[in-house]
């Protein structure tokens, strides 16, 4: 038995295994962010610099938990861009790209995350 588009389903599949392996990279970052503190400690103690520790484990314990959050949202949202475009492929009739707006979100989603990981850092280290 044959399965009708293999290649473009079996390319489909690889897209989504990547997002989710994103997905699951962020949320282990989100983890080591919020545990990010405690290398500050050791780091401040060894270079002799106070470290605001209140502010920066705070603001570190928010920023882990939208990495977390986030990526769990990537997940969930590769899994609706995957089922979108199988149905695509299955469909006989030609359809503009389904997933299109899809991709922007989820790379928007990375942005936005770097862009905070920044902001984390320059203020965890100021």
């Amino acid at each position: 038995m044959t399965i009708k588009s293999f290649t473009d389903h079996a390319a489909n599949e690889r897209t989504f295994l990547a997002w989710v392996r994103t997905g699951i990279a962020i949320m282990a970052f989100g983890f080591l962010v919020e545990r990010f503190d405690i290398f500050l400690k050791i780091a401040a103690s060894t270079l002799g610099q106070r470290v605001h520790m209140a502010a920066s484990q705070a603001f570190g314990n928010i920023a882990g938990l939208c990495l977390i959050v986030a990526g769990a949202a990537l997940i969930f949202l590769s899994g609706l861009r995957f089922k979108t475009i199988a149905k695509a492929i299955e469909s006989p009739e030609m359809q503009p790209s389904p997933g299109r707006k899809m991709d922007f979100t989820l790379s928007g989603m990375l942005v936005i995350l770097g862009i905070a990981l920044v902001i984390y850092l320059t203020n965890a280290l100021s």
